[in-house]
């Protein structure tokens, strides 16, 4: 996650004023259960009308106050979140861009896909609830412990006892998830792949009458990706219900000890119920720092997964930048002894091969499917990189070319046609005409 950070440089202000608007909507949201001990120790115990209704006015300010630095945090955490994400995607979109097919097949198309998409916006979620809550939480359960020790020492102990151990519940669930919020992106990847193959391949699955295999086999997939999920779901399910076990017990403890301490004249009445309200706070608090961290959690992972992306190095670089000069009178294209295997790969794909085309020359090569014609076209404008040998583009090797300049002087029409969308609005293609003809 540090090596994604960088793009939150041009959001500082964004990113120090998010949490400062929070911390101060928390010190506003702290001052409250004084106000409502005042209420109760002074204007309900004599009766006093207009004191009741001068703090109850305070209560509403604190609440106003309160909202706008909310709404105005929100506001830059969003900002920052919105523009760390369109840089992320930016930078790995055009990262993925300059990698070789031979990183794209290592990788996976599918997962590449997930960590532009899934992955993106879950860390963008991560980055948005870390600058609005990861400050204001703990801050909120410190100063809760800190004001409950300024009404009554003894009572606060309770504080100092359950804080920890909710501590523990929390960070302990955290670590026990995060590795399996890993699994789960990587089983998301898997079920992916399954459908890009079947939307890719759906001609050939039906030609073969194989689509029960693969209905049962995308049904394996989601299966265990449903298995996955439901694990840390109850993992993470714990989450709450053990903290408002530990809290409610906290606050049952608090109103036994300060029952005991307003019949001995050691505390008032309003101040019992104050320290009911910050332990009260402090259950809220806790909920939203559990909730963070599991979505932190899911960030972390997803960060390491696009962090993976970015490491990974073009296999294929430009030796010059230069234009290089095609030599006359040589062959066109020359593949010089060539080997090539694919990563991983027990065999070479193509081996020994040596020919010569010339200018003019129409070549036709035959071989059944997997024969490696495919892997042949795409060692010419150095898709791939060779293994052994050399490769020649009018008389130079394609190594020696800009990748720029390789790659204009060949052309490649594919066995399967791409479309990419073009302007919308001028032209409708296929619409109905007066004769009933597809007019253009």
């Amino acid at each position: 996650m540090k090596k994604l950070l960088k793009y939150l440089k041009d959001y500082k202000v964004e990113s120090i004023m998010g949490p400062l608007f929070k911390l101060l909507e928390a010190c506003f949201e702290l001052l409250v259960p004084l106000v409502v001990a005042k209420v109760i120790d002074v204007g309900i115990k004599s009766q006093n009308m207009p004191y009741i209704l001068k703090m109850g006015g305070l209560l509403v300010l604190l609440g106003v106050i309160g909202l706008v630095c909310s709404i105005t945090a929100q506001y830059f955490a969003a900002k920052a979140a919105a523009g760390f994400g369109t840089s992320l995607r930016n930078d790995l979109f055009a990262h993925i861009n300059r990698l070789s097919y031979q990183e794209i097949d290592s990788i996976g198309t599918a997962t590449l896909i997930t960590r532009i998409t899934s992955d993106a916006n879950q860390v963008q979620s991560g980055v948005n609830l870390f600058l609005r809550l990861f400050l204001r939480s703990p801050f909120v359960v410190c100063g809760a412990m800190i004001m409950a020790f300024t009404i009554n020492a003894r009572a606060a102990l309770i504080f100092v006892v359950l804080i920890p151990v909710l501590s523990i519940v929390v960070f302990g669930i955290m670590l026990i998830s995060i590795p399996l919020y890993k699994k789960v992106q990587k089983q998301l990847d898997q079920v992916l792949l399954a459908v890009r193959e079947n939307l890719e391949g759906v001609r050939v699955i039906r030609a073969f009458d194989r689509q029960n295999d693969e209905i049962r086999r995308f049904d394996e997939e989601n299966g265990l990706l449903v298995r996955f999920q439901v694990f840390v779901g109850k993992i993470s399910a714990l989450m709450n219900p053990l903290t408002y076990v530990l809290i409610n017990l906290g606050i049952i403890i608090i109103i036994n000890t300060g029952a005991r301490q307003v019949q001995n004249g050691i505390i008032t009445q309003g101040e019992v119920i104050a320290l009911v309200n910050y332990m009260s706070q402090i259950l809220v608090e806790l909920v939203k720092l559990a909730n963070l961290i599991i979505t932190i959690s899911k960030s972390l992972a997803c960060a390491g997964r696009i962090s993976a992306v970015f490491e990974q190095e073009p296999a294929i670089t430009e030796v010059s930048h230069k234009a290089v000069e095609e030599k006359t009178d040589v062959p066109k294209v020359e593949f010089d002894h060539m080997t090539f295997a694919y990563a991983g790969a027990k065999d070479a794909a193509l081996s020994g091969l040596s020919f010569q085309v010339m200018k003019g020359d129409t070549i036709g090569i035959i071989g059944g499917t997997g024969s490696g014609k495919t892997t042949l076209v795409n060692l010419i404008p150095r898709f791939y990189e060779v293994t052994e040998g050399s490769v020649k583009v009018g008389g130079v090797d394609v190594k020696q070319y800009p990748l720029g300049q390789l790659r204009e002087l060949v052309g490649i029409v594919p066995q399967k046609a791409v479309l990419f969308k073009g302007t919308s609005g001028k032209y409708e293609v296929g619409q109905k005409g007066g004769n009933g003809q597809g007019n253009l």
